[in-house]
């Protein structure tokens, strides 16, 4: 059965105005006359100047309010829903269902199939959160993904669960790669990374707290006759619904899609003055008719795949965190499933922190790429403690902060690295769909490299690990070698960037 479309434009939801402010930069100055077409970046619409800063400021909060908590939201059940496996694996599933067995490793496979629907569906679903709208396209596959987590619950055997995790891959394929689109629409480049940051912090809770649910629905051991483990699934399947649903609700639209009731809670005029904004700067708010070859032709752009490997070689080690580590603080680290389930939850805080550090800092001072080495840099040196320092487990547990920190803060650093430097509509949902691919792709890496015989230091493991992040500097060296370079062009004359005479890379 075909999804419908959004519905025409109707006013269903109303948000009140609110003081609060949002961090904003000043406009930039308006051009000469002859640039005044809103098709060219760094136009000037005079619509911009019927609002006061502080106006601007409380629309922008307006769209703050009702976008990031809930996409946030929804990526915290989808964060949940993927990598419950490792909480459930410690709760007794791993037992139950016969999972530590060499030839195969059967908790690999179980982890790994996840990764390859995921990375295979990425290109379609992007395009389809343009067709269908965000609103209809991303609930429903969380409703669907949902309900397929419940299922997680009720299999008998391990080869039900790499079923299972196939459909999951599909499902959730669609999520990411279109609330990185949806939110890259609504913001000029310098606003986007500590929204980014906050999207990401909500949705790394489920990386914090998952593990302290997890202990609690353990509890509910022998219910119905059905194991704690069991319980993990069902509960958080039933979660996933219930937050579908607030997503159908309250998720917007994109802001040039002015027929979309989703975009209700802004005036027609607020509409426009955030068109305006995002075209002012970049010059790509409004969307261009579907072209198959204009949107494939974002892949000979060599810097699109840079940055995929960049967000590749950072979700290696989120991910094989987000699955092994409570199993190493169990097995390894000698904490009963409770604590280690528990002490799972003060890394991730530390990393939300430097998120949100380096969102702030990326904004203020405009770097990018300077944000992504330091956090590449921090997780070398929390993998190195993790693996050296073996026979002191207070140390190595001071290295899973560092380690944590590095790789989840670089997820919405890569994610405003590549923001900052595309144009166009299109482009920019092919950038989201191989970016979230390549994630994939280390999520298939990380989802591996810690074998159960290389039990108890992990070293190649950790090894294959710290090379990641090392590729990630040499990857950032490159690319703000060129951007420099290239803007020098620019500014010079020389050179077009992005289609766009006044575009400048952000380095």
């Amino acid at each position: 059965m075909a999804l419908p479309q959004d519905p025409e434009k109707h006013d269903f939801l109303a948000v009140g105005d609110t003081k609060a402010s949002s961090d904003y930069d000043k406009s930039y100055p308006a051009p000469p006359a002859e640039h005044h077409d809103q098709s060219v970046p760094g136009c000037y619409d005079p619509i911009i100047d019927r609002y006061t800063e502080d106006e601007i400021k409380r629309i922008v909060r307006k769209v703050d309010l009702r976008l990031i908590p809930l996409c946030g939201l929804m990526y915290c059940v989808s964060l949940l829903d993927r990598t419950n496996l490792s909480n459930a694996a410690i709760a007794g599933m791993t037992k139950e269902l016969n999972l530590r067995t060499k030839n195969p490793d059967r908790y690999s496979v179980i982890t790994l199939v996840f990764f390859i629907t995921y990375v295979i569906a990425q290109p379609p679903t992007t395009i389809l959160t343009r067709f269908f709208g965000p609103r209809i396209w991303l609930a429903t596959i969380t409703l669907c993904w949902g309900v397929t987590m419940i299922g997680f619950g009720f299999v008998k055997d391990w080869k039900a669960l790499v079923g299972l995790r196939l459909i999951l891959g599909i499902l959730e394929s669609g999520f990411f790669p279109g609330v990185v689109y949806l939110l890259s629409t609504w913001y000029r480049r310098y606003e986007v990374g500590r929204r980014y940051s906050i999207f990401y912090l909500i949705g790394s809770l489920a990386s914090a707290f998952g593990g302290i649910l997890a202990f609690g629905l353990m509890q509910m051991e022998g219910i119905q006759g059905y194991g704690g483990w069991r319980w993990i699934f069902i509960v958080e399947g039933c979660l996933t619904c219930l937050v579908a649903l607030l997503g159908y609700i309250f998720l917007v639209s994109f802001p040039d899609n002015e027929k979309s009731r989703a975009i209700g809670f802004l005036s027609p005029e607020e509409r426009r003055l955030i068109v305006a904004r995002v075209n002012q700067d970049r010059g790509d708010a409004d969307l261009e008719k579907f072209s198959f070859k204009k949107w494939l032709g974002g892949a000979s752009d060599w810097k699109i795949w840079a940055y995929g490997l960049c967000f590749g070689c950072a979700t290696t080690v989120s991910y094989a965190l987000a699955y092994f580590l409570p199993i190493i603080l169990n097995l390894e680290l000698g904490f009963d499933t409770g604590t280690a389930q528990c002490l799972i939850a003060p890394p991730y805080v530390f990393a939300g922190m430097i998120m949100i550090l380096t969102g702030w800092f990326g904004d203020k001072y405009r770097q990018r790429g300077l944000c992504v080495a330091f956090n590449a840099m921090l997780c070398i040196i929390g993998l190195a403690v993790m693996g050296w320092a073996y026979g002191d487990n207070r140390a190595r547990y001071f290295g899973v902060f560092f380690a944590t920190a590095g790789a989840n803060a670089n997820v919405p650093s890569v994610l405003t690295y590549q923001a900052n430097n595309i144009r166009g509509q299109w482009k920019r949902a092919f950038c989201s769909a191989t970016l979230v691919g390549t994630g994939a792709l280390g999520g298939i890496v990380g989802s591996t490299v810690f074998r159960s015989e290389d039990s108890p230091t992990y070293i190649p493991g950790l090894s294959v690990a710290m090379g990641s992040q090392v590729v990630i500097l040499i990857a950032v060296g490159v690319l703000t070698m060129t951007f420099k370079s290239e803007n020098k062009k620019a500014d010079r004359g020389e050179k077009i960037l992005e289609d766009s005479l006044p575009f400048r890379y952000t380095a």
